[in-house]
């Protein structure tokens, strides 16, 4: 299982991810789920994966073949805009569906993957999209501030009460800490090391990259902050007036 969340934000983008992959409770392995592409002062560009290990590291592998091949043809590194990176990212998801679909439902195997990629190149504003399976995609717009892929349910309602696109890069990163703390709370698929990605507006280049692991001190003072913040909200809640209330 995988969770991953990036938010679209005035001043830029914020990227996180879990590395915990697993075929049962005693298999237990780590695969980064995030990959940097950059030509710094040109652009910056983060892909996250969730799925199918096999899948999305194919897609990757396609991505980075595209980046060595021939002058002149189209990848990461030399497409125009975000948009058509996306769909550099579609067209390779379609091609191992073409390729490997058939053969994986004869095994039983769902093709399972999905993809959000973002970033900036000189020339546009910053911008994130999603990228389904069938390799079509959706765009963040002003109202949709973030996109998740993997096991997103634990970790949205913090997400939806607190980001706006005004939130700071700061800001983001700590929300994104607590919506990954409430999933690896909730389900024991996902987990650490997390890889933290920030790419400020106009910059062109990574402004920070870190893995942070489960003895991180900020990492671990988060949680512990959070969950006694939790408790002490709940327990300023007013009690429900009819329970007090004789019955009929």
């Amino acid at each position: 299982m995988t969770y991953c969340v990036a938010m679209l934000l005035d001043t830029g983008l914020v990227f996180l991810s879990d590395s915990r992959t697993s075929a049962g409770v005693d298999q237990i392995n780590t695969f980064r789920k995030t990959t940097v592409f950059q030509r710094p002062g040109d652009r910056v560009l983060v892909l996250q994966s969730a799925g199918n290990l096999a899948i999305t590291q194919a897609v990757a592998s396609i991505l980075y073949e595209q980046m060595a091949g021939a002058d002149g043809a189209s990848s990461l590194l030399t497409c125009p805009n975000l948009f058509e990176a996306a769909r550099l990212a579609g067209d390779a998801l379609r091609e191992i569906h073409r390729r490997d679909a058939a053969a994986l439902k004869d095994f039983g195997v769902e093709f399972n993957a999905s993809l959000i990629l973002g970033g900036q190149i000189r020339g546009e504003a910053p911008r994130l999209f999603s990228i389904y399976a069938a390799g079509n995609f959706i765009e963040a717009t002003p109202e949709t501030t973030y996109f998740q892929i993997g096991e997103s349910k634990y970790g949205k309602p913090i997400m939806d009460r607190v980001i706006r696109r005004s939130s700071s890069l700061s800001e983001g990163a700590k929300c994104a800490l607590v919506s990954m703390d409430s999933t690896i709370r909730s389900n024991l698929a996902v987990g650490p090391p997390l890889d933290l990605v920030i790419v400020k507006r106009d910059r062109y280049s990574v402004a920070r990259q870190m893995s942070i692991d489960a003895d991180d001190e900020y990492f671990h003072s988060l949680r512990d902050l959070w969950s006694e913040a939790l408790r002490e909200a709940f327990a300023r809640l007013p009690e429900p007036g009819w329970l007090n209330r004789p019955l009929p």
